[in-house]
C-alpha cells in the first residue's frame, strides 16, 4: 500500500521539503552566530568609547580604530540614562535631529531586538550611558531568508496544485465526453433498427394508431442520442427565440405532468427574445429544470419560468412550489452524483451546468430557495 504512494511528484514534494526545512535550521543557526558576533562587537565598540572618554587616556589610536571598525554596518543609538542623544552611527542624520519621532521610534524598535549595554559614564559616577543598537543589513538578510524560501515554496506548491487540478478537471471532462458519446453510439444502432422495424409495422394494417405513438418515442430516442453526441464536441451555435424554445419544452413536459401542475411562462409581452444557443443542448436544460421542478412538487403545484430581456444577458428564472432546497445543499446541487431523490444518478444539474457554462458561456445558480415554498434557478445567458 505505502509504494502505491510513492512516485515521481511524492519524492519530488518530499525533497523541496528537506531542503527547504535544511535552509530554515542552517539560515537560524547562522543568525544567531552573526546576532552573538554583533552583541560581541558592540561591547567592544562600547568598551571602546567607555575608555576614549577617560581623560586620563592617551592612548586614542587603538580605541578609534575598535570604534571605526565594529560599527561600520551596524545601527547604534548611545544615550545618557535619560535618553538623551550622545552619537550614533549608521542612521539618518538628517532625520536624527530634525524628527524626535524618528529618534524614539529607532529606541523602542532597538529596545525589542537587544538588552542595551549599559556603564558608568567616565566623567560623572551618578550616571550611566546605554548603547541600544539594532541589526545590520547581512542579518536581516539572513532571517528573512527563510521566509522568502517559504514564500517561493508557497508558490511551487500552488502551481503544482493548480496544475494537478485543472489535470484532474481536464481528465475529468474528457471521461464525461468519452462517456457521453460511447453513450450516442450505443443509442444509434438499436434506434436506427426501430427505424426500420416503423416502417415494417407502417405496412400492416391495424397500426394507424400505434405506430405514430412509436414514432414519438423513437424520435425521442434520437434526440437524446443527438444531445449525448454534441457533448465533448464544439457545438453549434445559432439564433434562436428563447421564448419558442421555452414554450416547446413546456408542452413536452406538460403531456407527462398531470392536471394537478400548472405552466406558465411571462416574457413581459415580448414573444422573440432571439439568443446564441445550441438548441438541442439548451432544451435539455430546460427540459431537466422542468422534471426537477415537477419531482419536487409530487405532481403537484406551479412552474413559472420568467424570461427577461436585460442590457448584457438574457435572464431565465425557473420557479416552482415545491419541497424547497435546505441552505447546506443549495452549494451541492450542481456536483455530480449528489441527488435527494431515491432513484437517479444524480448527473441531470451537473450536465446543465456545464451546458451552460462550458458550450454557451453563461452561468447557471440558485436564485433562491426556502423549505416548503419552493425554489427560483436562474440561467444568463451573455448577449453577443
Amino acid at each position: 500500500m505505502f509504494f502505491r504512494w510513492i512516485n515521481w511528484r511524492t519524492l519530488l514534494t518530499f525533497a523541496a521539503i528537506v531542503i527547504i526545512g535544511s535552509s530554515i535550521i542552517y539560515s537560524n543557526y547562522l543568525a544567531k552566530k552573526i546576532t552573538a558576533d554583533e552583541r560581541r562587537k558592540i561591547e567592544q565598540w562600547g568598551a571602546a568609547v567607555r575608555t576614549n572618554s577617560n581623560p586620563n587616556f592617551t592612548e586614542t589610536h587603538l580605541t578609534g580604530k575598535i570604534l571605526t571598525e565594529n560599527s561600520i554596518e551596524i545601527p547604534i543609538l548611545l544615550l545618557t540614562e535619560k535618553d538623551s542623544l550622545l552619537d550614533f552611527r549608521n542612521l539618518d542624520s538628517l532625520k536624527i535631529y530634525t524628527d524626535k519621532n524618528y529618534l524614539q521610534e529607532k529606541i523602542e524598535s532597538f529596545k525589542k531586538l537587544h538588552q542595551p549595554i549599559e556603564w558608568i559614564n567616565p566623567l560623572d559616577s551618578t550616571q550611566k550611558n546605554k548603547v541600544y543598537y539594532g541589526e545590520s543589513k547581512l542579518l536581516q538578510e539572513v532571517r528573512y531568508y527563510p521566509m522568502i524560501q517559504l514564500i517561493v515554496a508557497g508558490l511551487f506548491v500552488l502551481i503544482v496544485v493548480i496544475a494537478q487540478y485543472n489535470r484532474y478537471k481536464s481528465t475529468q471532462n474528457q471521461v464525461w465526453a468519452g462517456l457521453a458519446k460511447e453513450t450516442a453510439h450505443q443509442l444509434g444502432t438499436p434506434v436506427s433498427s426501430l427505424q426500420g422495424w416503423i416502417e415494417m409495422l407502417k405496412e400492416i394494417k391495424g397500426n394507424e394508431k400505434i405506430v405514430p405513438e412509436i414514432e414519438k418515442d423513437v424520435q425521442r430516442l434520437l434526440l437524446i442520442t443527438d444531445r449525448f453526441g454534441k457533448i465533448g464536441s464544439k457545438p453549434i451555435t445559432e439564433e434562436k427565440n428563447i421564448v419558442e424554445q421555452i414554450n416547446n419544452m413546456i408542452d413536452y413536459v406538460k403531456k407527462r405532468a398531470g392536471t394537478k401542475v400548472s405552466f406558465s411562462i411571462n416574457s413581459n409581452n415580448e414573444n422573440n427574445i432571439i439568443a446564441m444557443i445550441s438548441p438541442p443542448l439548451f432544451d435539455w436544460v430546460i427540459e431537466n429544470l422542468l422534471k426537477n421542478a415537477l419531482d419536487a412538487m409530487d405532481g403537484v403545484g406551479a412552474i413559472t419560468i420568467q424570461v427577461k430581456d436585460e442590457v448584457s444577458n438574457i435572464v431565465v428564472d425557473v420557479s416552482d412550489t415545491g419541497k424547497g432546497i435546505d441552505k447546506k445543499n443549495i452549494n451541492k446541487v450542481f456536483k455530480p452524483g449528489f441527488t435527494t431523490k431515491k432513484r437517479g444518478w444524480g448527473l441531470g444539474l451537473t450536465l446543465t451546468k456545464r451546458i451552460i457554462e462550458q458550450y454557451h458561456k453563461g452561468q447557471i445558480f440558485v436564485l433562491k430557495s426556502e423549505i416548503g415554498s419552493g425554489t427560483t434557478f436562474r440561467i444568463l445567458l451573455p448577449k453577443g
